[in-house]
């Protein structure tokens, strides 16, 4: 993780995900806000809805990645830029990353948020240390059958690939 002068633009858009991060908790979301960023301009938002829509998934940067790629028609945001009021979650980097945001700027950091009452810092050890235990246990079923799916789509003529 790096710490680079932001630009004006950045600081704008910064300010703007924090303000809907704070705005959210006012309206019962999670204080956590962020955008979508094409060519200097907002393509989309998203706040933290998880208890409002009991969704754990519902992130307020999955959000954003949600809501942009519906305003684009499309699954990829290559050329993008996600701006989120704090430091994304496992989740949600992985979600940046499959969506292929061009880059992530933040303010608060995952410290920020333990302090607020956020601590996932046991999801970030679980991803960064292959020595620590998984809060989850994540086990392999062994079935003759697991690659039919893959077959499948491999034989899949007019798959979109991603």
């Amino acid at each position: 993780m790096s710490v680079d002068v932001a630009t004006g633009a950045e600081q704008h858009w910064m300010a703007q995900a924090i303000d809907l991060a704070t705005t959210n908790v006012d309206s019962g979301g999670g204080p956590f806000g962020a955008l979508i960023v094409r060519d200097g301009e907002i393509i989309a938002t998203g706040t933290n809805k998880v208890t409002v829509d009991l969704d754990p998934t519902a992130h307020a940067e999955v959000t954003a990645i949600r809501n942009a790629c519906r305003a684009l028609g499309t699954f990829k945001l290559d050329g993008c830029v996600l701006v989120t009021s704090c430091e994304p979650c496992p989740m949600c980097l992985a979600s940046a990353l499959w969506a292929r945001v061009d880059r992530v700027l933040f303010a608060a950091d995952r410290d920020d948020a333990a302090e607020a009452g956020f601590d996932d810092r046991a999801f970030y050890d679980a991803f960064e240390d292959p020595e620590t235990k998984c809060p989850t246990p994540v086990v392999r079923v062994e079935m003759a059958s697991r690659n039919a799916a893959f077959d499948a789509w491999r034989g899949k003529s007019d798959r979109v690939d991603y």
